[in-house]
């Protein structure tokens, strides 16, 4: 359920005619990153609430050969907090529920809850700590938890800070905010769902998770060094209102414009979710793409990633949702937004990957470091592949582009190992660090 980082940094206004762009474009760049396996997913593309382009990429499982279509179902992440934060808006203004209501009058016991407001935790301004960046996260997030548990869990590991003090991105807020929906309609989360959200926008594809299954047409997620690898199954008792809603890219797009056409809440309330403070709206935030504005959400939960955003001045929104990430889903993105809206856009080249055998690496390997640079990297190998990591990070696969030249797609991060000096030379987003081996 991390926050996966949106796309920006377009500079020219333009528009045009849906009829108009160029689908062919759009067809051969989905087809290179197919053909190269830079990703896995399906894109939708909605102007004037009407699918005026869609292409879906990939596998539901690779090791059963079961190709991905339009309807294939993706775990969305965080992409969910919208539709928590729509039903938490819906049952405000039935009045079971009230901005300043305050966490106390259903967890007292978690720190700062008699000032701590249902706003607050909408606007991640409450100070709860993020359970999932917790130590042990890892160890138990595959594992079925009781809500009781997990409360005690989110119990347990305090604040960050003072209530309304700042902002800061906390999953717990919306784990929070699902379990009080629960306690107020008195039914679970997914009935919630159903019935405030799915059937409004008439959602065919879009439900509370569970345990993927890949004959219900749900995909599986990967990730890749030499080869698409099964990633981790977080457990859907863990995500609740969070990231456990399971979707696709056009079922985004049609809940993307119910929401912003007033069919799920008032105009005021739309209004509301869409007041940004701190980088944070309400269940989404504010993304520029030359001087337009999108109001959306990003998501990511073991091998998923997803984007979902609406242009309310241009009546166009886009939903990518993806089970294997090479490409980084920013750069997709902003691909697919430059070919729609006629911006020059050169397709990407691809290199292949260079194969090398596990002894071959052994020269690489070590701990890397430098007054310069504020973390150690260590890399070491698994087989064939070098694997990366960086003090306190996750690790992650390098592949071989030229001699001793290594990347890191995702992370658009280049390594060159240098052997004769035993050094390294790192390079990401226009920065470049020389780390010495220890």
């Amino acid at each position: 359920m991390r926050k996966t980082l949106s796309f920006f940094l377009l500079l020219i206004a333009f528009s045009i005619n849906a009829q108009d762009f160029n689908k062919s474009k759009l067809d051969s760049l989905f087809s290179l990153i197919d053909d190269n396996h830079k990703g896995m997913g399906s894109i939708s593309i909605f102007e004037n609430s009407k699918e005026v382009y869609q292409n879906t990429i990939g596998y539901v499982s690779i090791e059963d050969s079961i190709k991905s279509n339009q309807s294939t179902k993706y775990r969305i992440g965080s992409i969910s907090k919208m539709f928590t934060a729509s039903i938490i808006l819906g049952l405000i203004e039935d009045q079971k529920l009230a901005m300043d209501t305050k966490l106390s009058e259903f967890y007292p016991d978690i720190i700062n809850s008699e000032d701590i407001t249902i706003e607050y935790l909408l606007r991640h301004r409450s100070g709860i700590y993020n359970f999932t960046n917790s130590s042990d996260y890892q160890s138990w997030m595959e594992l079925p938890i009781s809500k009781e548990n997990l409360i005690t869990k989110i119990i347990d590991l305090g604040s960050s800070f003072k209530p309304n003090q700042r902002a800061e991105y906390s999953n717990s807020n919306y784990i929070l905010l699902s379990f009080i929906a629960e306690y107020i309609e008195k039914k679970k989360f997914s009935k919630i769902l159903k019935k405030r959200i799915c059937k409004p926008c008439s959602l065919k594809d879009t439900y509370y998770g569970s345990k993927i299954s890949t004959t219900n047409n749900e995909a599986l997620s990967y990730t890749k060094s030499n080869n698409w690898q099964i990633a981790t199954q977080t457990d859907m008792t863990i995500l609740g209102g969070a990231g456990g809603v399971v979707s696709n890219s056009t079922d985004l797009n049609k809940f993307l414009n119910c929401l912003f056409l007033g069919k799920l809440v008032s105009e005021n309330s739309l209004t509301t979710m869409m007041q940004i403070q701190d980088g944070y709206g309400i269940g989404m935030f504010q993304v520029p793409f030359g001087n337009k504005k999108a109001f959306g959400h990003t998501g990511g939960v073991d091998g998923f990633q997803s984007n979902a955003f609406l242009f309310p001045t241009e009546e166009v929104s886009i939903a990518y949702t993806s089970n294997g990430v090479v490409m980084p889903i920013n750069d997709i993105l902003i691909g697919v937004l430059s070919i729609y809206f006629s911006k020059d856009y050169e397709l990407p080249v691809f290199t292949d990957t260079i194969r090398l055998k596990s002894e071959e690496l052994d020269k690489y390997l070590g701990v890397y470091s430098s007054l310069t640079f504020p973390l150690k990297i260590t890399i070491t190998k698994e087989k064939n592949v070098l694997i990366a990591q960086a003090t306190g990070q996750p690790s992650f696969p390098l592949e071989a582009y030229e001699e001793h030249k290594f990347r890191f797609d995702q992370a658009k991060l280049k390594i060159e190992f240098i052997s004769q000096e035993s050094t390294m030379i790192l390079k990401q987003g226009g920065g470049q660090f020389t780390l010495k081996k220890e």
